[in-house]
This record gives C-alpha cells, sequence and structure tokens, in this order.
C-alpha cells in the first residue's frame, strides 16, 4: 500500500466517525432530497433537491462529470463457474483491472477467495486473470482476448453494474446523467443523477455557469482503507479557465461529485490555479491534502471510512461531516446511487 493510502486506512478523524446505517433505496431524479451545510456558519438545512436554484449564486460554477455509464458487467463462465466480471479501467493495451463478482438478484456481492484462471466471455471471447492488484484485494488485473474495441464489446454484451440493494433491475438509462455525452463510466457518476433538465435550463438562467470535465470512473465498490482505481479524466481550456475566472471574481466553484472534484484538483496547482489537462489520475483528496479549487462539493452519502468521506472531510472538515451524516441517519436520508444528497460549501 502506498504512503496515501496507509494514510487513508489509519487515520483517525477528530470528531466522531461518519455513521453508515441509513438505508438504501430509490428516489427519482424529481424527488431526491437535499442537506445544505455552510461551513462557515455551522448552520444544516433540509430541502428538495432543486433547492440548488435557490442556494447557488450567478457567477458560481458548476464543475460536472460528463462522463456517459457504458454496461460494464459481463457474465462468464470460469474454472469454478459462472462469475460476474465488472470491468472497470484500461491498464495497458488489453489489460483491464476488473472485480470478479457472484450473481444474486439484480445484482452481485463480492468474490473474494476467486482463483483466477481464465473466464469465458460471450461472443467467443475470453478474460486471463493475471494477478491481483495491490490497491484492492477484490481487483484484479486481466488480459481480455478476443474483445476487440471494449466499449463496443461492452454495448453488445454487457449489463449496468447493479448491486443488491438496487431491488429491481433498470435500464442502462437510469445510470445516466442528462447531461453525459462521452462514454467511458464503469459505475454512473451519480452525484449528478438527480439533475433534470429542467433544473439545468433554471440554473443556466440564474447565471450559474456549468463547467465541465471528463472522469471515466471505473468500479466505486471500494470499502474503507481502499484507494479509488486509477481513472482516465480530461479538462478542456475552457473549463479551466471559467474555473480560474469564477474564483478571480470570489465566485464559489462547487464540484459535483467526488468524481468531478478529482479531476478539477488534479490540474489545479499548489496557487489555486487550474490548468487544463488529460491523462491519468489516482489523487487522493483528504483533510490532510486539503482541496485548492473548490470551495463546494455536491454528493451522496457514502460507507464510512470511504476515500469518498475523505473527500467530502477535505471541503468541509470533520466535525460539520460527522453531524450531517449522524442527521442523515437520523431524518433517513437514502444512501447509494440512488439515493439523496449533500451540498456542502464554504463560503
Amino acid at each position: 500500500m502506498t504512503p496515501a493510502g496507509q494514510a487513508l486506512a489509519h487515520r483517525r478523524p477528530e470528531g466522531p466517525a461518519p455513521v453508515a446505517d441509513a438505508p438504501a433505496g430509490y428516489r427519482p431524479r424529481g424527488a431526491v432530497r437535499l442537506m445544505v451545510a455552510d461551513a462557515a456558519t455551522g448552520r444544516v438545512t433540509h430541502g428538495a433537491f432543486e433547492d440548488v436554484v435557490r442556494v447557488l449564486r450567478p457567477g458560481d460554477a458548476l464543475v460536472i462529470n460528463v462522463s456517459a455509464t457504458v454496461p460494464a458487467a459481463v457474465d462468464g463462465v470460469g474454472p469454478v463457474g459462472p462469475v460476474r466480471l465488472h470491468v472497470s479501467s484500461p491498464v495497458a493495451g488489453d489489460v483491464w483491472t476488473v472485480e470478479p463478482r457472484r450473481a444474486e438478484g439484480v445484482g452481485s456481492r463480492p468474490w473474494r477467495d476467486f482463483p483466477g484462471g481464465r473466464v469465458a466471455l460471450p461472443g467467443g471471447a475470453s478474460a486471463a486473470f493475471l494477478a491481483r492488484d495491490s490497491r484492492s484485494p477484490r481487483l484484479w488485473l486481466v488480459a481480455l482476448d478476443g474483445v476487440g474495441d471494449v466499449l463496443g464489446y461492452l454495448r453488445r454484451h454487457g449489463q449496468p453494474i447493479r448491486y443488491s440493494h438496487e431491488g429491481r433491475a433498470r435500464p442502462l438509462g437510469a445510470y445516466q446523467t442528462v447531461y453525459a455525452s462521452e462514454p467511458g463510466s464503469a459505475e454512473m457518476p451519480s452525484a449528478g443523477r438527480p439533475f433534470t433538465a429542467r433544473l439545468v435550463t433554471r440554473l443556466a438562467a440564474r447565471g450559474v455557469v456549468f463547467a465541465p470535465v471528463v472522469l471515466h470512473c471505473g468500479v466505486a465498490s471500494f470499502e474503507a482503507g481502499e484507494r479509488p482505481d486509477v481513472e482516465r479524466y480530461e479538462v478542456s481550456e475552457t473549463t479551466a479557465r471559467l474555473v480560474n475566472q469564477a474564483r478571480a471574481a470570489g465566485r464559489r466553484v462547487v464540484a459535483v461529485g467526488t468524481t468531478s472534484a478529482r479531476a478539477i484538483e488534479t490540474v489545479t496547482d499548489s496557487d489555486g490555479v487550474a490548468h487544463p489537462g488529460k491523462g491519468t489520475t489516482d489523487l487522493l483528496i483528504t483533510p490532510e491534502r486539503g482541496v485548492r479549487a473548490l470551495s463546494g462539493l455536491l454528493t451522496g452519502w457514502h460507507e464510512a471510512g470511504a476515500s469518498h468521506v475523505a473527500l467530502v472531510e477535505a471541503v468541509a472538515g470533520r466535525e460539520l461531516v460527522a453531524r450531517c451524516y449522524e442527521e442523515a441517519r437520523r431524518r433517513g436520508y437514502l444512501w447509494h446511487e440512488f439515493g439523496d444528497a449533500l451540498l456542502v460549501l464554504t463560503a
């Protein structure tokens, strides 16, 4: 494990740790609840997701991840029977990171002692398991054979990555944000799911600036102490300029989701200036590292100890985040990708 990964695994919160026992569930895009937490005042309020129109100000920059979700779960047959592969992120050539799982209901569960070997896939393709990934015992490095263009193959033979807490199978469209345009994510950048086309229009009419980035999400089912996958990102010259202009004008820069946050923070220097860039990022954002570009984060609710929570704490502080999680549990906020939302602001 890298030093940063060790810091994540062993860090001790200064305040009470966030709880993660709120229920999973489904809310339609237009019915998502929103908690707003102001780090400057400590005030926490509750309302509907569309309240972001009231909270965000003209000139604020909203950093959105326009990566689109692909059907990245593929069923195959391995040395010990059926296995579902969650195809995560490219490494080099035909080698990708993959998580093997056991199908269960509409979703699946981790296969922690998967023996490796070769898995036969639909269409005459196969996956040769090479070695476990050093960042997570549940991830493997896999050589894909007979697949060709991986995204094209997944479109033909894959299904959306689903987990057992979802309750029922939903089509790929349910896992897309309304502004998704660049296919490549194994799992949905879910913080943006509650936006509707109407809400985007209202925000634009209010003068909120949309600053698109691309970060293709790998599998998101990481546990406490595990780093996020190495993921592909792109920040355009236009987006870097919009973020810098907002900061220079004293406006807020709010990332929609931890993926958008990782992308913009990857290209922001120690002086807080964002630059265009493209490549891969393994950036881990913790309270110790802090944030450089952001003055806000719109996110979902994550498991205690996960790197996602550390990123929220980097923006809002551990004490406030712990209080938000306790309120979310007490008020019945819903967890996971189809659940409710949290907006933390520092200005």
